[in-house]
């Protein structure tokens, strides 16, 4: 963040830290914020963490209505994964559903949003991605804020990626390379469109079962080359080793995005030889989205300013928690230009 805003002030550390707290808080007051956007992680919660609901991270709401309590902002958007409405958090009082716990502590100073699950492919970006968001105004303000209307058109991966070169995966082992005769021509002309353009790197028997998997399947479908070890089926859910579809939005892009065995990371792939006999059967692009795919299906600029010393972990991670901004966009602009209210 201080990378590509670094004239803005940033307070780095934990905020359950008092310490810590009270800086945020005085600098909030100092410049006079007026608007107040929290995040508190998911991973507690998510479908696809552990739903611990003893999860330390999941009391991390306490000290964001802690704040907006103190400092009263005219504008607030609270933004969680789905889950939080099924979520509890122990407080002195008992268990509350967070929902709940929120609007207990706050129904009196906010007017808060009827809907509060949202989808961005709803929205004109390329990715299914729901979250459970919160959008509060100072009830004296008498201002309602709520979500956009739905766009009547779905963006595909088709119109969002389709138009990209395509890759081959880069094989983790030395050995096996020779299977793609192709793989640095094709880098190279991915590279000349994004420099983030580039192939994940896979184990060869991943990519195997990926190279014989048609588009919207998943390699557990396969009678031959489906994921194995010592020919034994591996346990896996349905959605693992699994293609995107071409003619739909991209499922909700995670952390662990470069992964093929994660949920709904793979290519869609084009027709390289459509045969009934699955070991004719062949498909391109057996690999994950590269990380200029995810920020075309996140919504990020085409020219977005990534740190040269980040790692595509850290990278993928950070695209995999975020929240599309091209969908806050629109939102604030409801709240200008619906609501009536300007700067």
């Amino acid at each position: 963040y201080k990378h590509l805003y670094p004239s803005v002030e940033m307070i780095n550390g934990d905020i359950t830290d008092s310490t810590i707290f009270d800086l945020v808080v005085s600098k909030a007051k100092e410049h006079k914020c007026d608007f107040l956007i929290a995040t508190p992680p998911c991973q507690g919660m998510s479908t696809a963490g552990k739903k611990d609901p003893g999860d330390p991270r999941n009391f991390l709401i306490y000290y964001a209505i802690k704040a907006i309590k103190i400092l009263k902002p005219k504008f607030v958007i609270l933004e969680n994964v789905t889950m939080q409405q099924h979520t509890k958090i122990t407080l002195n009082d008992g268990e509350k559903y967070i929902p709940e716990y929120i609007e207990t502590e706050l129904g009196h100073l906010y007017k808060f949003n009827t809907n509060k699950i949202i989808n961005a492919m709803n929205y004109k970006i390329a990715q299914s991605r729901k979250r459970y968001i919160y959008l509060m105004t100072l009830k004296k303000m008498n201002i309602s804020w709520e979500f956009p209307e739905k766009s009547n058109d779905i963006v595909t991966l088709e119109s969002s990626i389709g138009w990209l070169p395509s890759l081959d995966p880069y094989l983790r082992e030395e050995n096996e390379r020779w299977r793609f005769p192709e793989y640095e021509k094709k880098k190279e002309t991915g590279l000349e469109v994004s420099k983030w353009h580039y192939p994940p790197t896979h184990s060869w028997h991943q990519v195997e079962w990926m190279l014989h998997t048609p588009t919207g399947k998943s390699a557990f479908e396969n009678k031959i080359y489906f994921p194995k070890i010592k020919n034994r089926c591996i346990k896996g859910a349905p959605r693992t080793y699994m293609r995107m579809c071409w003619d739909k939005p991209a499922t909700t892009i995670m952390q662990n995005s470069g992964v093929i065995s994660a949920f709904s990371t793979v290519h869609p792939g084009r027709v390289i030889n459509d045969n009934e006999d699955e070991r004719l059967r062949l498909y391109s692009d057996p690999r994950a989205l590269t990380i200029f795919e995810l920020m075309l299906l996140s919504s990020l600029p085409f020219n977005w300013n990534i740190p040269e010393w980040a790692s595509d972990t850290l990278i993928r991670k950070v695209i995999g928690e975020g929240i599309p901004p091209l969908l806050i966009k629109q939102i604030v602009e409801e709240l200008i230009i619906r609501g009536g209210y300007a700067w």
